[in-house]
């Protein structure tokens, strides 16, 4: 019965199996929610507020695996969060050790500040899991855009060929998204903060049980109690209680939205020129991966593909957690119970994109042969813009533009080369060296060079 009721990743298979899956699973939610339960105990504990034993006890029977993971699932069906069966559970499992330090389990604090503590938790660790390997996918990119720098391709806008560019330059570009990527998340990471506010966002209860152990100042050792919590945790400590200010749930949707679309970028690039009739990269052969269940000739493009699905995925959903945003009170009936499934499918499919990412950066196979080819399937059309720049003070720009337009539809429609049909403007060597695609590449090299920090 477990097994039918598991999520083992069947309809999503970008995230099945890799690290972020593991991070955001139940048991590492609920491990993340006993973490922040034992860190409140120990919070209060060096303040004086809670026995040194008590909060040693609570903490070492924090475990997930000491607790019945479905029956705590059933049982926040009667309650409409987790966390009211997990305290209990928690509760009776210190009291086998010590009853008096069960009296401590959760003291003053509410379901709210633990599940979103925890929940923090969970993302602070899943996004260590992706910035590990959105550096590997950068560094594979990096070789990439070193390795072909000067590598001519076509370049294409609006689907059609444009004018030349390097492979170099691309493979630098999406270097750059998958930094910004990063950079963001990192941002992010940093500002993750615990969640203590009690009952309603006034701590009311962690400073009623702390008067009672004689603390008369009740803001100070709220203030002091918001800092230890956050360093046992290592967490950031918010300005405010943010039970009904859900800015860090919003940024979190932000960022992960920006790196899996970051990542799909890269993804229909590769796609793209993946294409039978294109050819110009392949993802590197595995034995078994990307085959047809009907045309045994195929080898589809799996991990860009994979990539592209989260992609589509994880921006739709992170709108969820900025409409959450509209937080009624100082508690949501249903906003924030929303959010849970938001932020973990988020973290799970932008951490099987990144991991999946990194394979196909590392492993990419390009074909400069192809891209030559490609280059000559227009003849010197591909450089008209040049053609054109170069021939303007001579006629005008207007007259030039004409005049290569004519030439061009032309060539298109008669099949006569572009250069013998421009014959009468320029001599041969000049033709030669104009309709060279490898001259016209403005700075795509000393841009390449930028990019990568030479």
């Amino acid at each position: 019965m477990t097994d039918a009721l598991e999520d083992a990743g069947l309809l999503s298979p970008v995230r099945a199996g890799t690290p972020a899956e593991a991070a955001v699973c139940d048991r590492a939610w609920l491990q993340a929610m006993l973490d922040a339960e034992a860190a409140l105990a120990r919070a209060q504990a060096r303040l004086g507020t809670l026995p040194a034993k008590a909060a040693a006890t609570i903490t070492a029977a924090a475990r997930a695996e000491a607790m019945d993971l479905r029956g705590l699932a059933l049982a926040a069906r009667e309650t409409a969060n987790p966390v009211v069966g997990l305290v209990q559970a928690l509760t009776r499992v210190v009291a086998e050790t010590d009853p008096k330090a069960a009296e401590y389990v959760h003291r003053g604090s509410t379901s709210q500040d633990i599940l979103d503590t925890g929940a923090m938790l969970v993302a602070r660790r899943t996004m260590g899991l992706i910035r590990a390997d959105l550096a590997r996918t950068a560094r594979g990119l990096a070789v990439l855009a070193a390795e072909h720098r000067d590598t001519l391709m076509p370049g294409r806008t609006l689907a059609l060929h444009a004018v030349p560019t390097t492979f170099g330059l691309k493979a630098a570009g999406w270097r750059q998204l998958v930094l910004d990527a990063d950079a963001r998340l990192a941002e992010v990471e940093a500002r993750l903060p615990v969640s203590l506010g009690g009952a309603a966002g006034t701590l009311a209860g962690y400073v009623e049980y702390a008067r009672l152990e004689g603390v008369l100042d009740g803001a100070a050792y709220a203030g002091r109690l918001q800092a230890a919590f956050a360093e046992e945790t290592g967490l950031a400590a918010p300005v405010l209680p943010w039970h009904a200010l859900r800015t860090p749930l919003a940024d979190l949707g932000s960022a992960l939205a920006f790196t899996a679309g970051a990542l799909g970028k890269i993804a229909v690039d590769v796609l793209a020129l993946t294409r039978t009739e294109v050819g110009e990269v392949t993802e590197a052969a595995v034995t078994g991966r990307g085959s047809s269940s009907a045309m045994p000739q195929k080898q589809n493009p799996v991990l860009a593909t994979l990539v592209r699905s989260a992609a589509l995925q994880v921006p739709v959903i992170a709108a969820g957690l900025t409409q959450a945003l509209l937080t009624e009170d100082e508690r949501s009936a249903g906003v924030w119970h929303a959010e849970w499934q938001l932020l973990r499918e988020c973290l799970r499919l932008t951490g099987g994109a990144a991991h999946t990412a990194a394979e196909l950066a590392e492993g990419l196979t390009v074909h400069p042969d192809r891209m030559r080819a490609n280059l000559a399937l227009t003849g010197a059309q591909v450089v008209t813009e040049r053609i054109a720049a170069v021939l303007a003070p001579r006629l005008g720009k207007a007259e030039a533009k004409r005049a290569l337009t004519r030439a061009a539809e032309e060539s298109r429609a008669g099949g006569k080369p572009l250069p013998e049909l421009l014959a009468q403007h320029f001599t041969a060597d000049e033709l030669a060296e104009l309709c060279d695609p490898a001259g016209y590449v403005g700075v795509a090299g000393a841009l390449t060079d930028r990019a990568l920090g030479r």
